[in-house]
């Protein structure tokens, strides 16, 4: 009983190689994001998924087709899974941040959960959207498995939320790029059984660690 939900981390965008906060913005996948995508629904072949769902965002959204597309599954948009509204930051260098914002970028690095993005969001309302998520996955999935393509912030927020942990523990996840992880939600329990696999990636050479302060 219960379901099982595959994490997975877009594939790597134009931006995030150059360490550029996309925030909502909409940048398309790089030449190694598309290779990223294909490899990866390869991986996820014969892993049961019946549905994935997937942020609106052209990076989220062009790895999930890809996915589905492979699959032959369906494919659902929910705004809930999202990136977070970086605001004012959002298409700056994580070096241009650093120089006009650094008690801001300073915070965000310690305690990310204290900041809130002038003209955009908070971790917090991040955390409230995903968690709502998780809860209607597991009653409308039961004993299925899903998956959800989203971004490197709702990912972090959503294993916290999942887990019943502070988001004083944002950080203390991997989320690389074309990545994917598995939670399993049974009924007395919660358990995440493989965390930021990126080894798909790897036999192919299109790994790439993901920037630290992304």
């Amino acid at each position: 009983m219960g379901c099982t939900l595959y994490v997975i981390r877009h594939a790597e965008s134009q931006w995030n190689p150059i360490g550029r906060y996309q925030g909502l913005l909409n940048p398309d996948l790089s030449i190694r994001g598309e290779k990223q995508a294909k490899i990866l629904a390869e991986e996820l072949k014969n892993k049961n998924i019946e549905v994935v769902y997937t942020s609106p965002l052209l990076r989220t959204k062009r790895t999930a087709q890809v996915i589905a597309q492979t699959l032959n599954v369906p494919l659902i948009e929910d705004e809930r899974v999202i990136e977070i509204d970086h605001g004012i930051w959002s298409g700056k260098l994580v070096e241009e941040v650093k120089k006009e914002f650094p008690e801001m970028f300073e915070t965000w690095i310690k305690e990310p959960w204290k900041v809130d993005f002038p003209k955009g969001e908070n971790l917090r309302a991040v955390y409230d959207r995903v968690k709502s998520f998780i809860e209607e996955i597991k009653q409308k999935h039961n004993n299925q498995t899903v998956a959800v393509v989203s971004h490197t912030v709702p990912i972090r927020a959503l294993y916290c939320a999942a887990l019943n942990l502070p988001i004083e523990y944002f950080w203390s996840f991997g989320c690389d790029n074309a990545s994917y992880s598995i939670i399993k939600f049974e009924k007395d329990r919660t358990t995440l059984h493989k965390l930021n696999i990126t080894c798909h990636l790897e036999r192919e050479g299109l790994y790439k660690e993901a920037h630290r302060a992304l």
